[in-house]
């Protein structure tokens, strides 16, 4: 790449960089006028809702006072006629018609107004984001317009930057398929059935009561089932232990779990003082475990492994070792097709870091492999 390429890029980067912020710009106008539409609606809504509210309590006192009146001249055949009582029978039966029509109306009106609150409530969150995004992207445009321009000496740095950058692009895609397709194989299945066993209970409350609790049970049982698969992408995507407690307890929890699914013995060791980390860390040194153990699972055929951490003042030491197959090193490294067990995406990982990896193995006997990555004391 020479220097007018690099120069290329650099303007295309910044031109798409800006036609992207006018992009979003357009965003937060259209998502600001709906917002706008959608508070008049809201009001006029309540504003009926209010109306329709003092009608309906002002019809009840004259549908009282009507069936009261009805009572009244039913009991007395000598004072009134039959045509007093019809009369009577007639006026009540249009309060209570009109009564019901104005209740269902104010239930409609209800829900309307919930509905477009939901909606408002969502249109401001996504302004809010959206002009956070057009002022994070404005200071990337204005980094960028006065950094970029030094690299013209850096080139070889910009190019593994790149190649680095494809590679996160494509691990990350490969997370969005492979979430999409956990998503669509549990959840979104359990939700069609939940909805379609909902609707044979609610054919079985005028078919066959008595079939009903039975069904709501097993619905109950296929609800709990989908909420442990969702919390379990949940849990995928962030353990919220690892937010909470930080990286040994969250690792500790996955290895447990792991444990119980898989059936895989892991021992977990952690020495040192336990701290919190910069969160880019604990969540970089996390997935790199998650990955480890994932290729121990998949490829080791392994009956054990040991997870150990070290806590040092200005270092974390990672060792993960199986007393599995094992296979060679330069083999699978060159081999594409397989991509290397992740492991090319694991140095690429740690070097992010500034780290460094080591990896040990040979086949038959088992894999070793040890990283270390520089902390802030």
């Amino acid at each position: 790449m020479d220097t007018k390429d690099l120069d290329r890029i650099i303007k295309e980067t910044l031109e798409s960089i800006e036609r992207s912020k006018i992009q979003i710009y357009d965003i937060v106008e259209n998502t600001l006028a709906e917002q706008a539409r959608v508070d008049q609606e809201l009001a006029e809504v309540k504003n009926e809702v209010s109306d329709i509210i003092k009608k309906v309590d002002k019809l009840s006192r004259d549908e009282k006072k009507a069936r009261l009146r009805l009572v009244e001249v039913s009991k007395d055949f000598r004072q009134y006629t039959e045509r007093d009582i019809k009369e009577a029978y007639d006026t009540a039966y249009q309060f209570q018609a009109e009564l019901i029509r104005l209740k269902e109306r104010e239930k409609l009106l209800r829900y309307r107004r919930d509905h477009l609150e939901v909606s408002l409530r969502r249109l401001k969150n996504t302004a809010q984001r959206a002009e956070r995004l057009v002022s994070q992207m404005g200071v990337v445009f204005n980094f960028l317009s006065g950094g970029l321009r030094d690299l013209n000496t850096k080139i070889n740095e910009l190019q593994q930057a790149q190649d680095m950058a494809i590679s996160i692009i494509r691990a990350q895609e490969e997370e969005r398929k492979r979430i999409a397709r956990e998503i669509h194989d549990g959840p979104a299945q359990s939700m069609a059935n939940i909805v379609m066993r909902t609707e044979y209970c609610i054919k079985l409350l005028n078919m066959s009561p008595e079939q009903v609790h039975g069904e709501l049970v097993s619905l109950q049982n296929l609800v709990r089932l989908s909420l442990m698969d969702v919390r379990k992408i949940i849990f995928d995507l962030r353990p919220m232990v690892l937010d909470d407690l930080g990286l040994a307890p969250a690792i500790k929890r996955y290895l447990s779990n792991y444990k119980e699914q898989y059936g895989l013995q892991v021992e977990f060791l952690c020495f040192g003082q336990q701290r919190r980390l910069d969160s880019s860390i604990e969540v970089a040194l996390f997935r790199i475990v998650q990955e480890l153990v994932s290729n121990v699972h998949k490829h080791a055929r392994a009956q054990n492994a040991v997870v150990k951490i070290e806590l040092l003042r200005n270092k974390i030491n990672v060792h993960v070792k199986d007393d599995g197959v094992g296979f060679d090193l330069e083999k699978v490294m060159s081999d594409k097709d397989r991509e290397g067990y992740g492991l090319i995406g694991m140095r690429e990982r740690v070097q992010l870091l500034n780290g460094e990896i080591n990896i040990v193995t040979a086949p038959g006997q088992g894999t070793s492999i040890n990283l270390s990555v520089p902390v802030e004391d």
